[in-house]
């Protein structure tokens, strides 16, 4: 099934549409104290265990940078682990929208036998928005649209919702489902295999077309060591559907089933910026 810009919008829409058709009568939890002037930002490393490529079926350890923004006088807002990197152009206390990114890692062929034959694909920035609504004090929907730059040059759409538990001052589970849609550009790179691949790879020609790519659950822990410094670990399984499920990569010598598990440390600091 191919995916078009305006079927993934129809798919978002409803997270962007609740702010105006429900009134706001709850407020998101809020973690650490509101900064003095002009922006917070916070950066940090994440470290993860993941598939070794998008469909394998074994696991390496890779390094992920951390990078968010708030406003003057907000608050740190929840974060999943499936949350791209952004900031909110318009909020109000259960909604907001604005501008998100995410980095998607290179392959190369030559780092695992699986992918030889294959070619490499580069480093992908995905670039896009997000919007998010809190339904009560613990649930969180939220929705992602971005276009690749680099590796691909798809649509990719994300849509997830976590519960919210904060059990302790300094202490918060969450959790909920994920689903991923796509466009065929998104994942033609990484699923698709061309006349010339299948010689030198072995594995049948293919055309993967967008759709449905994935449906998962997340859960994280995290601990606020002070308002500047956190710390977090969490898992997130997926699987994968559709089109991408039925590539030769995944059901010939990877798996549907793919799971991350990550631990990551961050600190807030606050930056006089011109806008």
């Amino acid at each position: 099934m191919r995916l078009s810009l305006a079927s993934v919008l129809i798919l978002l829409a409803p997270v962007a549409a609740s702010a105006a058709d429900v009134a706001p009568a709850y407020k998101a939890p809020m973690y650490s104290p509101a900064p003095a002037a002009g922006w917070t930002v916070t950066l940090g490393v994440e470290g993860r265990f993941l598939p070794s490529y998008d469909g394998a079926d074994n696991m390496d350890l890779t390094a992920f940078p951390v990078f968010q923004m708030r406003r003057a006088g907000t608050h740190a807002r929840f974060r999943s682990p499936r949350d791209g990197f952004g900031f909110g152009l318009y909020e109000t206390n259960n909604f907001r929208i604005g501008p998100v990114g995410k980095l998607k890692r290179k392959r190369d062929e030559s780092d695992h036998d699986d992918l030889r034959g294959l070619g490499d694909v580069g480093w992908t920035l995905e670039a896009g928005l997000f919007a998010e609504y809190w339904w009560t004090p613990w649930l969180r929907t939220r929705g992602e649209i971005r276009n690749g730059i680099g590796g691909h040059h798809g649509l990719v759409g994300d849509l997830t919702a976590d519960a919210v538990y904060q059990f302790a001052p300094q202490w918060q589970l969450s959790g909920g489902p994920r689903m991923t849609l796509v466009s065929g550009s998104a994942v033609d790179p990484y699923f698709s295999v061309d006349a010339t691949q299948s010689l030198a790879s072995g594995l049948p020609v293919y055309d993967a077309g967008g759709g449905l790519r994935s449906v998962g659950v997340g859960a994280q822990l995290r601990y606020e060591v002070t308002p500047q410094w956190g710390t977090y670990v969490y898992v997130e399984y997926e699987r994968l559907m559709g089109d991408v499920a039925d590539s030769p990569l995944v059901a010939q010598r990877g798996s549907v089933n793919q799971a991350t598990i990550g631990a990551g440390i961050t600190y807030s600091f606050d930056l006089a910026l011109p806008f």
